[in-house]
């Protein structure tokens, strides 16, 4: 029979810088995933409220003391949440009430004692009795991204247990990082959340070299952005200004098994809800030939070791 559960990638664009209008839609996605029998639902990078993609078109952006730009700060701080505040009780209710596992990134700020001026690109993951059981900050913001985010800790490499298995993640180039994989495959995840701006060619790579060296499922999860909803604030560059509806994050999302193949390819430029079936039971048969973390580790060569203290 298997182990069989029914997971989703949640394809949609987010009502960027706006932070109630945003979990409004979460809100309709999560019904619809659950009439769909979907028990575990996951949203790409910063979906809560929009990743900044601005930050790599927008001339101003390398202006020094732009004032354009530390508006558009402003309003990305404004649209984003505070771990148990109002926003993230909305989205642990709507987990517990619809018996749903969500997996969803998101603009995290913090208000009060050290780092209060500090903005996180963080992955949460709520389980079916509404419990934040994983709080992950990127480790290493990447390029422009080194303007917003501050760097994250090892705190949230985790793989919790939840109804459908054991769920890790990691933020985009994180992928990248061989010492945070191994840190993730030590979890011994069932399914491994990758949350991306876009899914393009090379993060499919990514996606499924991971899926294959961690013996795991690979949810890579994009999303889509237009280039009007770049802050209003900030002037488009001539080749977005001609045409400001066009997709600057154009998804790509895709659902990968152990072996690295496609469950489901990329698909891109369009708002869906990509489902599948998979059973936990194929992450097992494939250990057999390649486990980084047991036959094929030398931990008498290899020490590894990972520091989870929360940096405050």
């Amino acid at each position: 029979m298997g182990r069989k559960v029914k997971v989703a990638i949640a394809q949609y664009e987010a009502e960027h810088s706006n932070l109630e209008k945003s979990l409004q839609k979460l809100e309709s996605i999560v019904i619809s995933a659950k009439k769909d029998g979907v028990g575990l639902l996951v949203f790409g990078e910063t979906w809560l409220s929009g990743y900044p993609a601005w930050l790599d078109h927008c001339p101003e952006v390398a202006q020094w003391d732009n004032e354009s730009v530390k508006s558009a700060f402003l309003k990305l701080r404004q649209s984003s949440v505070e771990i148990g505040d109002k926003h993230t009780n909305f989205i642990a209710k709507l987990a517990k009430t619809h018996k749903l596992n969500i997996v969803i990134g998101v603009n995290e700020k913090v208000s009060e004692g050290p780092g209060n001026g500090t903005i996180y690109n963080a992955l949460l993951t709520f389980n079916i009795e509404g419990q934040l059981t994983n709080h992950h900050r990127k480790l290493m913001p990447t390029f422009t991204e080194k303007m917003l985010y501050g760097q994250g800790d090892a705190h949230g490499l985790n793989a919790p247990n939840t109804s459908v298995g054991r769920v890790g993640g990691l933020i985009c180039w994180e992928h990248w990082m061989p010492l945070a994989r191994q840190a993730m495959h030590n979890e011994a995840e069932d399914i491994h959340v990758a949350v991306w701006p876009t899914v393009f060619e090379r993060h499919q790579i990514a996606s499924r070299q991971y899926a294959f060296e961690g013996r795991c499922f690979v949810l890579a999860a994009g999303q889509l952005l237009k280039a009007s909803d770049f802050p209003d604030e900030l002037k488009l560059p001539d080749y977005l200004e001609k045409n400001p509806e066009q997709l600057v994050c154009n998804g790509g999302s895709c659902i990968i098994n152990p072996k690295g193949e496609y469950i489901i390819e990329p698909i891109f430029d369009k708002e869906t809800l990509l489902t599948a079936e998979i059973d936990l039971d194929d992450r097992v048969k494939e250990q057999m030939t390649l486990d980084v973390t047991g036959h094929y580790q030398r931990d008498d060569i290899f020490d590894f070791k990972v520091n989870k203290t929360r940096k405050d």
